[in-house]
């Protein structure tokens, strides 16, 4: 697994993740999220472009 995290650690961290944000914001924050994630890969793609 990634960051060396297993099964258990993973649990942990959704439910502080619940407990935080909690189950009505989760799908908000789930899409920010994703969102980010692509606009920073995207990112990565066009700085490997030769200048």
């Amino acid at each position: 697994m990634p960051f060396g995290l297993g099964g258990p650690e993973l649990l942990i961290v959704l439910v502080v993740f619940l407990i935080v944000f909690g189950v009505g914001r989760l799908p908000e924050v789930g899409g920010a999220l994703g969102r980010s994630i692509q606009e920073f890969r995207t990112g990565i793609r066009e700085d490997d472009d030769p200048s």
